[in-house]
């Protein structure tokens, strides 16, 4: 990521949370401990099913008496109507503040205070808006949210340029990062499999949530034996579902087919090697090595 670039995540919305029993309200239903969520701290959840399924996942940043979640933008009415669905009596006020706020992705390089600080998630104020050090993995520099209007004159004061997104993505991707593209992967894959873990997503130590009990139990069990991974397509065409094999041996499939293709993939099988050439039946592709791997 170059330091004089800015990037618009226009596929990114913002859902605000607050209210008297806010706090409580989200502990009790996210897979992250919001006690982690302070003025200088952020962090990065996942909503799941009672099953432990993936469902929504976005960066929570404490804003005055509440909390901003940074959600892909095609989430936000599905999301907004699951939360309303879990607030019961709860005296909270849930808005979606998508026309009003725009996040942005800026390299850290352009704040020294994360010099001497480098942990996922930490925050700080550059003229009254939340700067956020990626908490999944700080290799995608910090994230603002911010007033359209303020993002140009704040970009003018750090001397940024606005530039295409697909860096941005592509960075994202070759890290093993999904972003605003993960509606294939709702209800159908378990949130461990989903990297939730490698991605700070998940707090083991806290109490109960929505999706606890069976995401401990396999941790636990250690019953995760498939996880998704980037993949490069080398040539031909791929689509959702399509079997990955090796040697005419299974080991995945496409789980995203799009310009930031994933694959799921039985990690544990000894025939799975990040370096190997794979096949489905109209292409041939490559896992890319996420940072954690």
């Amino acid at each position: 990521m170059k330091k004089e670039n800015i990037y618009i995540l226009d596929d990114r919305g913002i859902i605000y949370i607050n209210g008297k029993d806010c706090f409580n309200y989200l502990q009790n239903i996210i897979s992250n401990d919001l006690n982690k969520v302070l003025d200088n701290q952020s962090c990065f959840s996942y909503l799941l099913t009672p099953q432990g399924k993936y469902l929504f996942e976005f960066i929570i940043v404490k804003h005055k008496n509440g909390y901003f979640l940074d959600c892909p933008k095609y989430q936000i009415e599905n999301l907004y109507k699951q939360l309303v669905v879990y607030k019961l009596r709860s005296k909270v006020e849930i808005t979606n503040l998508s026309n009003e706020f725009v996040v942005a992705a800026i390299s850290k390089e352009n704040f020294p205070e994360f010099e001497s600080n480098n942990k996922p998630g930490m925050t700080i104020k550059f003229r009254e808006d939340p700067i956020i050090l990626d908490p999944r993995c700080i290799k995608l520099g910090v994230r603002v949210i911010i007033n359209l209007e303020k993002l140009y004159l704040s970009s003018k004061k750090l001397n940024l340029k606005i530039s295409n997104v697909d860096e941005y993505y592509h960075l994202s991707h070759s890290l093993g990062i999904p972003n605003s593209d993960t509606e294939n992967f709702q209800n159908k894959i378990f949130g461990l499999e989903t990297n939730s873990e490698e991605l700070n997503a998940i707090d083991f130590k806290k109490g109960c949530y929505v999706g606890q009990e069976n995401t401990a139990r396999m941790k636990l069990k250690e019953k995760i034996s498939r996880r998704i991974y980037p993949i490069e397509i080398i040539e031909g065409n791929i689509a959702n579902d399509d079997t990955i094999k090796i040697n005419n041996i299974e080991i995945g499939k496409i789980v995203n087919n799009s310009k930031y293709s994933f694959g799921l993939f039985k990690f544990k099988d000894p025939n799975f090697k990040l370096d190997e050439i794979l096949n489905t039946d109209k292409a041939k592709i490559k896992v890319k090595k996420p940072f954690w791997a």
